[in-house]
């Protein structure tokens, strides 16, 4: 149980090419998460207050299908779960995919993309998905170098 797996969720493929890049970095296997019905640029709308993102972001129940297959987590202690920040707090696809097996004993180190929104309350918030786990507040990582990416993932090291 020592490898790395960075895991991530994409809406508009930001989030994705950092997700790619930390991956390299930390010699990590990469995983999306894939929403069973992809979302739309209306779905995204944040000046829309009847658009899919937030709706669900204002429901604390929602919890969004996923289409990826559940992951075998045996191997992994560290996971780095990637998500852009939708009102400074992760999708609630994030809360499906944390709910949709046991984390118990992994670290989880969270890194985000935003327009403009901090990591607010998110780790705080997701604790509740991930009983047992270690959930480490992270970055926003919009823009990172290489070097940072570097740095990020030295800080976080099991």
């Amino acid at each position: 149980m020592s490898k790395t797996l960075v895991a991530y969720f994409s809406a508009s493929g930001v989030t994705k090419s950092v997700a790619e890049r930390l991956a390299k970095t930390a010699g990590a296997d990469l995983f999306e998460i894939e929403p069973a019905k992809p979302y739309t640029a209306a779905d995204l709308n944040w000046n829309d207050k009847n658009s899919r993102s937030t709706l669900e972001t204002n429901d604390p129940t929602c919890r969004p299908a996923i289409a990826s297959k559940p992951l075998e987590l045996d191997e992994y202690s560290t996971i780095y779960l990637g998500f852009p920040i939708w009102w400074y707090v992760a999708p609630a696809i994030i809360k499906t995919f944390l709910e949709s097996q046991s984390f118990a004993g992994k670290k989880i180190v969270l890194f985000a993309t935003s327009g403009g929104s901090g990591m607010g309350k998110t780790a705080k918030v997701l604790e509740a998905s991930t009983p047992g786990a270690t959930i480490v507040p992270g970055a926003i990582l919009n823009g990172a170098s290489d070097a940072e990416l570097k740095q990020f993932v030295a800080r976080n090291r099991s």
